[in-house]
């Protein structure tokens, strides 16, 4: 069957079009997939990995850019820009190995030496917090070793002291203590807590702070007590969700904040939109598909 010249391009305007909106998707796949604050770079073997998060948690020290490089190699592996006090980064996924974790001031060049570096072992399935803290002229960088089990059925809670304001805080869980007056720029140990939602209440000399929180059996949870506009805040990290699942370290709630997460992807909707517009054009102009609707037209008449 010969194809009229108009409908062979209104048909080819169609697939075009089609063919666009695809290619949008795909588009919409990378812009959306690709985090904001934090880049990582390089190949990871399966099996050989740990997780490794980055946090500025010193009260009156300025924001900072923060490197982390694999031994004996010049170009990072994560680098995050901007960190300001009350941020801890997503888990970001590593190969085992040495690290060094280098601390600049916030638009330093890339090249200048650091203001602070500490070294780190990440070992695989291994988890690690590598937090800054302390004042500003007793500034430290603290590897912290973070557990991804909790007993059957059970959480684990923890606490990281950063206030400055208030240098000894209490933290109580509906009145059960996960720890008592801890210093400034400390973590507590890990106390183990039925699941469910609690309140959470953090208690220093003459500022407090209450929030409540859902902790899921076998969950591992960071608390950060920190310094919020003319109160102390709280800040509940989910370390992991479970024995059997990698590192979340997304905020539950609380002041301060995390690096940015990428939002849900439009592709599906793109795609089927696309897929849609085949088939209401084609049935309009592909071959014969004009012949269709008129004789559909002539039917319902």
């Amino acid at each position: 069957m010969n194809v009229p010249a108009r409908t062979r391009s209104g048909w080819l305007a169609a697939l075009a079009l089609s063919v666009g909106l695809l290619g949008a998707a795909c588009a919409a796949t990378v812009t959306v997939a690709t985090p904001a604050a934090a880049t990582a770079t390089g190949n990871v073997a399966t099996g050989n990995v740990g997780y490794v998060r980055l946090a500025h948690l010193s009260p009156n020290t300025p924001p900072v850019d923060v490197y982390l490089y694999s031994f004996g190699h010049a170009q990072p592996v994560i680098v995050l820009k901007h960190v300001s006090y009350g941020t801890v980064s997503p888990y970001e996924t590593v190969e085992s190995g040495g690290y060094t974790v280098a601390m600049r001031a916030a638009g330093a060049a890339s090249s200048s030496k650091p203001v602070l570096s500490t070294t780190v072992e990440i070992t695989a399935g291994g988890a690690y917090t590598v937090a800054g803290l302390g004042p500003k002229s007793g500034l430290r960088l603290e590897v912290i070793r973070d557990r991804l089990s909790a007993p059957a059925g059970q959480a684990l809670v923890r606490v990281i002291q950063a206030s400055l304001r208030q240098d000894r805080v209490t933290i109580r869980a509906d009145g059960r203590a996960l720890s008592r007056d801890q210093e400034f720029a400390t973590v507590s140990s890990y106390r183990e807590l039925p699941p469910g939602t609690w309140t959470v209440r953090a208690t220093g000399t003459g500022e407090s702070a209450q929030t409540r929180i859902r902790l899921a059996a076998d969950g591992i949870y960071t608390l950060v007590v920190l310094d919020g506009p003319g109160r102390l805040a709280i800040t509940a990290l989910a370390d992991a969700a479970g024995s059997s699942v990698v590192p979340k370290g997304a905020a539950d709630t609380g002041f301060g904040g995390t690096a940015p997460k990428p939002g849900g992807s439009p592709v599906p909707w793109l795609v089927a939109i696309a897929a849609g517009l085949m088939l209401i054009l084609g049935g309009a102009v592909i071959p014969g598909g004009a012949v269709r609707l008129r004789r559909a037209e002539v039917r319902a008449r």
